[in-house]
């Protein structure tokens, strides 16, 4: 199996993915970007998005997770972790406030860049449908006019699930595992997702399901602060790229997935 979802999201990656990089120079302190080291770095995601951020054994884990403490590190701050919060809840989170950032797999999009600045892109992936091993009838978007999709509150894929199937076929879930388990049940007929998500959650949780048709749209994803902060921001862009140099991003990277997910 694991050579087959490499194989399956090599393939789904390899188009059209173009870099792009930011760049910061080392603050006097010997941190990246010279962030005050007497800070934290309040950091926000869903907690119900494996493998990005999950609840294993009670604690929040995952890619975004890893991620989101090695920068704390690299830019000087104490890392400070909220989590669970619903995804649909993150971005106004923000902007009230009540966290630095958001390391929790955002899309970046021109509506969401009007209410909050984004990194550079920290992974690519892309727009997925899932059907049960045992569909046939449902091979790619043209078979899903009319079908119950499912996909995550607030999630770039709702859009998607609109313009396919119509709002009123839509059915929104705060998160993405119990999406993919309504399949199974046969309550939808397709969940829109991640590939990454979908992927695993064929690999570890042995879900009957299967992807269908071509990758839907290429995603950047970017980690997301409040509008306005530069500093935080060329804090974080510089940690990122010192961390891709270095080969500690491919070496997270790589404890979650079978491969490393920057697309560059």
């Amino acid at each position: 199996m694991k050579r087959t979802w490499k194989l399956i999201v090599t393939a789904a990656l390899a188009a059209g993915l173009l870099a792009l990089v930011g760049c910061a120079d080392d603050g006097d302190d010997g941190t990246v970007g010279g962030v005050d080291s007497a800070e934290t770095f309040v950091f926000a995601n869903s907690g119900a998005y494996k493998p990005f951020s999950f609840d294993e054994g009670g604690q929040i884990v995952g890619f975004d997770v890893d991620i989101a403490f090695e920068i704390a590190e690299r830019i000087g701050r104490t890392p400070e972790m909220v989590s669970p919060v619903p995804f649909d809840t993150l971005i106004q989170g923000l902007r009230d406030g009540r966290y630095d950032a958001l390391v929790a797999s955002h899309g970046i999009t021109d509506e969401r860049r009007e209410q909050v600045d984004f990194t550079r892109p920290y992974y690519r992936s892309g727009a997925q449908t899932f059907v049960t091993e045992g569909n046939d009838t449902i091979t790619g978007p043209v078979d899903l006019a009319g079908a119950r999709i499912g996909v995550v509150k607030a999630s770039t894929y709702l859009e998607l699930a609109n313009d396919i199937t119509g709002e009123d076929n839509v059915v929104t879930y705060d998160s993405d595992i119990v999406a993919l388990q309504d399949l199974t049940t046969g309550r939808i007929d397709a969940v829109i997702t991640d590939l990454l998500v979908g992927f695993t959650a064929m690999e570890e949780s042995g879900l009957g399901i299967k992807p269908v048709g071509d990758v839907l749209e290429q995603d950047e994803m970017g980690i997301a602060v409040q509008k306005g902060d530069t500093e935080l921001l060329d804090a974080i862009n510089a940690a990122l790229e010192e961390m891709i140099a270095d080969g500690t991003y491919e070496a997270i990277s790589l404890r979650w997935f079978p491969e490393n997910i920057l697309g560059e």
